[in-house]
């Protein structure tokens, strides 16, 4: 599933490296705050969410991050990712966390869409800082 969202243009848009798909999950199952969700279509698997559990300082709680959300393009537009985050949220909920976190393409305007609908929000913290900015530094 992981390799099928590389692939797709609003993920990576290529696949992953052999060598990474060889660490994928063996990585997965040994990270102490991996979380995954698979949807399925009978016995085939159409939907995940990655996520990890986080922390928040300001609140003193935890959260959970959703990573890597994506459906196959056949099973798209059928309500599969809003169950997968509604599943997310019902984790969340039950651990007692503060919120749920993730990023997305600006470009990517149907995932915004749903994220949206499903009352995510670009972070403010205080009006006069403006809105929060996902960073990251390759190494």
């Amino acid at each position: 599933m992981t390799d099928a969202y590389a692939r797709d243009p609003m993920g990576n848009g290529a696949p992953l490296a052999p060598e990474v798909l060889d660490r994928l999950i063996p990585a997965l199952r040994a990270h102490p705050t991996t979380l995954v969700f698979l949807a399925y279509d009978g016995a085939e698997a159409v939907g995940i969410a990655t996520c990890f559990l986080g922390f928040s300082t300001f609140h003193a709680r935890s959260l959970i991050n959703v990573h890597d959300l994506a459906v196959l393009p056949g099973h798209r537009g059928q309500g599969v990712a809003r169950r997968l985050l509604d599943a997310v949220e019902r984790k969340a909920r039950a651990l007692g966390c503060c919120k749920l976190t993730l990023e997305v393409l600006e470009n990517n305007a149907p995932a915004r869409h749903l994220y949206t609908s499903a009352g995510f929000a670009q972070a403010t913290y205080v009006e006069a800082a403006g809105g929060a900015l996902f960073y990251a530094k390759p190494l």
